[in-house]
């Protein structure tokens, strides 16, 4: 039996590189994985497995180890809205190692609330965050600092690039040495730019992936995982506009804000909302500037909405 790590899946067929070296070998999954009936995919880019080779060089994946994290979002079945009893996971990259969200300061303008929907997905599948702020030669440095001051201050780190005048290039290539890094943002905040900075042509191979995708189609794209000369891969997730939140209670959602969290054990309430109730720790904290008006309007607007999924459910 022999063991390796999928780099690329497409239409049912995963390219798994083997753990020994040599060339990856075009793999599909046994039938009876097949017929277990999940929420998630069976495989993805990133898992680990065990597979056998086949007389004409082909695998077959017999084994899908349990994976330890992953990045993923709501897919909903074709033609329904969201509904929390039939969503499905989708999972973009399983198991990495941390996940690096790319926001530009500007040319896209900076999004703090997709920003905070970001880690929130992050710390909901316990992934290491980094925020890579690009682009910051548009803006004076102590405007681009103060963009993302208050996520620092609440312990992400946050890496400020230019690819303009190769500001923080080394130190986001030392942050990917090594692991599976998953690059996520919206289209235009410079991810290829920055990957071509970090390797030569490592952007251009990125885009190469994307464009075979349709951009925008939740169901046809793929991702794949590119080596990096320092060590490690590299996954781009091109474009993504949004992170639908899988699997996530309302009142579940303060733990995933982590200067929230820690005081919700403060509350006079345990089912406090923290929008209304009298004696909230969290509402006392974003009066008196411990937690961020900004931070707290956007958990307001994720709790929303989380609620008005689970009110259609029941």
């Amino acid at each position: 039996m022999n063991e390796g790590l999928i780099i690329k899946a497409q239409s049912g067929f995963f390219t798994v590189q083997p753990d020994g070296g040599g060339e990856p070998v075009i793999c599909q999954i046994r039938g009876r994985l097949k017929q277990e009936r999940l929420r998630t995919a069976i495989a993805a880019v990133g898992d680990r497995v065990t597979y056998t080779v086949n007389a004409d060089g082909s695998g077959l994946i017999q084994s899908v180890a349990e994976r330890h994290s992953a990045l993923s979002r709501t897919r909903t079945i074709a033609g329904n809205d969201r509904n929390l009893q039939t969503d499905r996971e989708q999972v973009l990259v399983a198991n990495p190692d941390q996940v690096v969200f790319v926001f530009s300061v500007r040319n896209p303008a900076f999004s703090p609330r997709k920003l905070d929907r970001f880690l929130v997905v992050a710390e909901m599948n316990h992934l290491p965050a980094v925020i890579c702020a690009n682009k910051v030669d548009l803006v004076d440095a102590g405007e681009a600092r103060a963009m993302f001051r208050p996520y620092e201050a609440i312990g992400y780190p946050v890496i400020h690039t230019s690819t303009l005048t190769g500001e923080g290039i080394d130190a986001l290539r030392e942050t990917l040495r090594g692991r599976i890094s998953v690059l996520a943002g919206s289209s235009g905040v410079g991810k290829s730019s920055l990957l071509n900075a970090v390797q030569a042509d490592l952007g251009l191979r990125v885009k190469q992936v994307s464009d075979t995708t349709g951009k925008g189609l939740h169901t046809t794209r793929h991702v794949e995982l590119i080596p990096l000369d320092v060590g490690g891969y590299v996954a781009d997730t091109p474009g993504i506009r949004s992170l639908a939140l899988f699997d996530l209670e309302p009142e579940e959602l303060d733990a995933y804000f982590r200067e929230i969290g820690p005081l919700v054990d403060q509350c006079a309430f345990s089912d406090c909302t923290h929008t209304h109730e009298p004696n909230c720790a969290v509402r006392a904290a974003v009066e008196d500037g411990r937690v961020s008006f900004e931070r707290y309007d956007s958990y307001l607007r994720l709790r929303e909405e989380q609620q008005g999924l689970q009110d259609k459910k029941y």
